[in-house]
């Protein structure tokens, strides 16, 4: 059971690193910006694999990114296929991963708190 487990972690792994190049070098899709991939999680049966993404600069769209990379999927997974030795390459599906995004606010809410406290002591 933990040897599945550890698996579908690896082959995740080794996708994300494959997906990370791919997409920086091989995709000149205009909706997609910087893109990050950020974590891969394939399912037990390696059938499925839910692809995290965040995207690094404003000016491009969330949903059109997902959008972008949801289009470039079959192209994605027959790279996967040529690179990976797997029988068969999951299918890819591509979520926001907004954790990034929450730690900038929060390094941001804390930052203000300690110069807001800071200020009060000086006084």
């Amino acid at each position: 059971m933990a040897r599945e487990f550890s698996r579908s972690r690896r082959v995740g792994e080794q996708i994300q690193r494959e997906l990370a190049e791919l997409v920086q070098r091989e995709l000149n899709d205009p909706r997609l910006g910087m893109v990050t991939i950020s974590a891969v999680d394939v399912s037990r049966d390696l059938a499925v694999a839910k692809v995290y993404f965040t995207v690094l600069d404003s000016e491009h769209d969330v949903e059109q990114t997902r959008k972008g990379l949801t289009h470039a999927a079959g192209f994605l997974r027959r790279e996967l296929g040529h690179r990976m030795k797997l029988r068969m390459v999951p299918e890819l599906r591509f979520f926001y991963d907004s954790s990034v995004e929450h730690g900038s606010r929060l390094t941001a809410l804390i930052d203000q708190a300690i110069s807001k406290d800071s200020g009060k002591n000086e006084d």
